[in-house]
């Protein structure tokens, strides 16, 4: 019945009637992988024959000469062998039972369903049959030969594959499978493969594995390190074997880093042999497959595209970057290698790749104030460009800049306002990427009462003149507390042109509501040119609309970062970074500077004998001790790509410490992150991290001199931020809800202060940790879980991501299954309505859109008691409404927030969800789009997507609208230009 079924596109095949479904197209560039691991021609006529037959056995052979059926097997054919296309643009090879998947998959999306029955059934009589062959014949192969880099071809080595997969899944036995790791591998392996194409096949094999379970992901980690050590070392090294070679390796690596003009010439000054044998190679098993393919795509050095370094080296190298101004360098870089290498503590993006090479960079951010005047706007620009180039995010103060209508005395003309400027700010950051690493990014920050407000609202617009428009860079408003007292009161609003009031822009608090209202009363009497009234309502609602339609521009509130700032007595906080963590002075001399990193906060969570779990204060004291010594150190090794930011640095010296793996704290201690138990933990955490960070500063202070302005700042006048608090409150007079609970020794750090002051005008600032904590494998930042399984997408490709927490407490309770997984991809990563899953589960695994925002902005108040600059704070909001958005962000303004960054937002409404056999028929919901492998986008994304307003909506493969949920206008909703 079925005796050529089974030869789809690429067996034996003496059915030759081409009628059944002639095929138009150039197939050249395909093959198909039999199981034999043969390679033939693909071509799709096969595949007609195979579906034609699978007719007949169901509706007897009269079904070969209908016309309605031939019109269906030529759909079905039509739509399989679309998809294999779509996989494979560029052509390839195929495997037989992929081309079997999709025929199986389109014969059910065609309505086929006695058809897909049959042969499904067919199919798996054929695999039983093979296994009992394979069974009684013993464990036998057809020869495959592999042609090496050498040219030389030799018999595929199954014992030494084996034996491979054996090693990356070591002390992962219990939760791995070895032999279908070797099967799926098999899969793709055919005569006269390249070597490394086998390595691939094997790394491919165990990443389909993932979704079932998160020990793959550091089976697939291993198993590209052993093809990274290949590269490297020119050999393949086991991983037990790299005890000894890293010692051997690591001066030679250094010393052709140096030789291609890569690393710095001091690095061959240290004593090599003794860090060489300092590295860890066991640390090379900690990582998860998005953290190392993170590292060996972007961060590993290479010379012509070959990379000469592996990961424990990279650690040491940034670590020897970091210490060559110490007095015991060796001693340094080992205590900094150790905390980097533990994944206790990461240096942000900047600083990992740049960190002891030739050109060192290290910094995140950088923060300037553009001068109105045409020399002073294009000066702007090229700094903008020399910044990025060297990566670091951008944000810039436009406020000084005159209005469109506004006078320009020179040319006796009208000034077309900032837009047009911004317009080349945008395609700045577009041309200049970072170095070609990462994208360009800037965020430009406007006040409230700007007369061009209402045109800024509207860059990210789709619609209008694009002219006019900024498609691809970020916006903020920087919002004086007089706004927002006018939008609590319902009073009116007057909009100016800076040109006419200067001062504004250099005025916060109760001076700013002085001069405002001054002015206001000049307008009045017809004195000032560029001048709108409106109501303080009509303008904070169009700001709402404008941020739920298109993500921008955020809210930031210009005077807590004043009020609160350290440095009030030398300058104005004018804006924040690009992601509105940092709040530096800026002015026409001086570029702001900021150097980050990040403590991960999970690995400082204790077990008692008991099994209770708690936070390890005298860890993270010790991590947060080195952390600033090595971010102050930052700033005299840095490269200043211009002047303005090297005097800025050095006068003020600030860092940001920040954190990340919050979330995961949560799950460890069995905290939901909706609740006051998790609340008080983001308190306690912060606090005692804020206390360690300002008395370690005060330690560099002692070792190494207070930093030149901090004479009259408000560490001098002995008011620590979270006394700051009171400046606000009265500066505000009313309007400020926050909880002032205080634990630790505050009286002491004091003494220290006002004895030794400080090293660092600012300490702390959270940022989004995008790119970090990828690497590390925790949750970013201070976020709440975005899906418990979703497909992540970024610069180096799509990865699934499973919450291990979750999947160990589902084992714990007999829960894990394949209907469970099913279940995830189906309510994209939610377990709130899944019926099986436990109460207490669903509360302490719900997902970013399930909780109520209001908790998110209550833990950020708690930090922002501490902090001395802000967080990149994200609001998730399921069902936003203009209600919702006015009551949280006039909630987030009460409770005395600083900042806040992008609003997610999510519709009500998904699409169908459908499940296949598995792998790429069962695809996983990609976050902030779909996956390209998905052969039938399995629902929609439950995020705000990551594809900018102007993309379309994603379509299914059958070319049905995936979703209709509101899109944010969000490039990247991982944000990596900080970390």
């Amino acid at each position: 019945m079925y005796a050529t079924l089974d030869t789809a596109a690429g067996g034996r095949m003496t059915d030759s009637n081409a009628s059944l479904a002639p095929q138009a197209g150039n197939y050249e560039n395909y093959k198909t992988i039999r199981r034999n691991g043969g390679v033939v021609a693909f071509e799709p006529l096969k595949i007609s024959v195979a579906v034609t037959k699978a007719f007949i056995a169901v509706q007897g052979s009269h079904a070969a000469s209908s016309a309605a059926v031939r019109e269906r097997v030529a759909a079905v054919t039509d739509a399989v062998v679309h998809a294999l296309m779509r996989r494979k643009p560029d052509g390839g090879a195929i495997h037989i039972e992929d081309i079997q998947d999709q025929v199986e998959l389109a014969l059910m999306r065609s309505g086929e369903h006695d058809v897909a029955r049959a042969y499904v059934l067919y199919r798996e009589s054929r695999s039983q049959e093979r296994s009992a062959k394979t069974s009684d014949a013993g464990e036998q192969h057809h020869a495959i030969n592999v042609l090496y880099e050498d040219g030389s071809r030799r018999p595929l080595d199954l014992g030494k594959l084996k034996a491979l997969i054996a090693s990356a899944c070591t002390g992962l036995e219990s939760t791995t499978d070895q032999p279908a790791i070797l099967a799926e591998a098999l899969k793709n392996i055919y005569d006269g493969v390249p070597a490394e194409e086998v390595r691939k096949s094997v790394i491919m094999a165990a990443r389909q594995q993932i979704e079932k379970d998160p020990a793959y992901s550091q089976v697939t980690a291993r198993l590209l390190l052993n093809s990274l050590r290949r590269e490297v070392l020119g050999e393949e090294v086991a991983h037990e074997e790299m005890d000894t070679r890293y010692a051997e390796y690591f001066p030679k690596f250094i010393k052709k880093g140096i030789d291609a003009e890569l690393l710095d010439e001091r690095l061959a000054q240290y004593d090599l042999a003794r860090l060489g044998a300092a590295l860890k190679h066991e640390r090379d098993y900690q990582f998860g497959y998005l953290g190392l393919q993170t590292l060996f795509d972007r961060y590993f050095l290479h010379v012509e595209g070959t990379r000469i370094e592996l990961p424990q080296s990279f650690y040491m190298r940034v670590a020897m970057g970091l210490a060559l101004n110490e007095v015991d360098r060796e001693a340094r870089a080992i205590e900094f290698y150790n905390l980097l290498s533990s994944f206790d503590f990461m240096s942000s993006t900047p600083t990992l790749f740049n960190s002891g090479t030739r050109r060192s960079q290290l910094s995140s951010c950088y923060l300037t104030t553009v001068a109105d005047d045409l020399d002073g706007i294009y000066e702007a620009l090229k700094e903008n460009a020399l910044l990025s180039k060297f990566a670091g995010g951008l944000g810039n103060d436009w406020t000084p800049v005159r209005a469109l209508g506004s006078h320009i005395k020179g040319t006796n003309g009208k000034s077309q306002g900032i837009v047009p400027f911004l317009k080349v700010v945008n395609d700045t950051a577009v041309a200049v990427n970072q170095g070609g690493k990462r994208k360009g990014a800037v965020c430009a920050y406007l006040e409230t009462w700007h007369a061009d407000i209402e045109e800024f609202l509207e860059l990210r617009k789709n619609t209008g003149d694009d002219r006019r428009r900024t498609h691809d860079m970020n916006s903020a408003n920087w919002i004086p507390d007089l706004f927002m007292k006018r939008v609590m009161e319902g009073s009116e609003w007057t909009l100016f042109s800076p040109s006419e009031a200067p001062d504004l822009h250099d005025l916060y608090g109760k001076a700013f509501e002085t001069a405002y209202v001054r002015y206001e009363e000049k307008a009045a009497r017809g004195e000032m040119k560029v001048v709108k009234k409106l109501p303080a309502l009509t303008l904070w609602r169009k700001m709402l609309t404008m941020l739920f339609e298109t993500g921008h521009p955020w809210f930031t509130f210009k005077d807590p970062c004043n009020i609160r700032s350290p440095q009030q007595h030398v300058g104005v906080v004018h804006s924040s970074n690009l992601c509105t963590e940092i709040t530096l002075n800026t002015n026409e001399d001086e570029i702001a500077v900021c150097n980050l990193g990040s403590i991960n906060l999970i690995n400082h969570i204790k077990e008692d004998a008991d099994g209770n779990r708690t936070l390890d204060s005298e860890k993270l004291a010790r991590t947060t001790r080195i952390a600033m010594r090595m971010l102050d150190n930052v700033i005299d090794i840095n490269f200043y790509p211009v002047r303005k930011a090297r005097t800025s640095n050095l006068k003020h010296r600030p860092v940001g410490l920040g954190i990340m793996g919050f979330q995961d704290c949560l799950y460890a201690l069995r905290k939901p992150y909706a609740s006051n138990a998790a609340v008080e933990f983001a308190d306690e955490s912060m606090e005692i991290i804020a206390y360690h960070a300002y008395w370690a500063s005060t330690e560099l202070a002692q070792e190494r001199g207070a930093y030149p302005s901090f004479k009259g700042s408000l560490w001098d006048r002995g008011i620590l931020p979270h006394d700051s608090l009171k400046l606000l409150a009265e500066e505000r007079g009313g309007y400020l809800e926050v909880d002032t609970t205080e634990r630790l020794n505050w009286a002491a750090l004091r003494e220290r202060i006002a004895t030794y002051g400080m090293r660092n005008s600012n300490c702390l600032a959270i940022a989004p940790t995008a790119t970090i904590s990828n690497i590390v494998g925790v949750a970013a930042s201070i976020e709440p879980t975005y899906q418990n399984l979703f497909v992540k997408s970024n610069l180096s490709g799509e990865f699934t991501v499973i919450n291990d927490f979750l999947v160990r407490d589902l084992k714990e309770r007999g829960l894990w299954d394949e209907v469970m997984i099913s279940d995830l991809k189906y309510f994209d990563g939610s377990v709130s309505r899944i019926d099986r899953i436990p109460q207490d589960l669903r509360e302490l695994y719900a997902t970013a859109f399930e909780m109520d925002p209001s908790w998110l902005v209550e833990a950020a108040s708690r930090r922002q008691k501490w902090i001395d600059q802000a967080q990149s704070l994200n609001i998730y909001m399921a069902g936003a409404s203009g209600k919702k958005l006015d009551e949280l962000y006039k909630h987030a303004w009460i409770r005395g927030l600083k900042t806040t960054y992008y609003l997610r937002t999510l519709a009500a409404s998904n699409a169908e969800k459908s499940t296949g056999r598995g792998g790429e028929l069962n695809a996983v919901p990609v976050a902030g789009g779909y996956s390209s492998a998905s052969a039938e986008a399995a629902g929609a994304i439950a995020a705000a997507s990551a594809a900018p307003v102007a993309a379309p909506v994603a379509q299914a493969e059958d070319n049905t609208p995936a979703s209709d949920m509101k899109f944010c206008s969000i490039d990247n909703p991982d944000c990596e230009a900080c970390q």
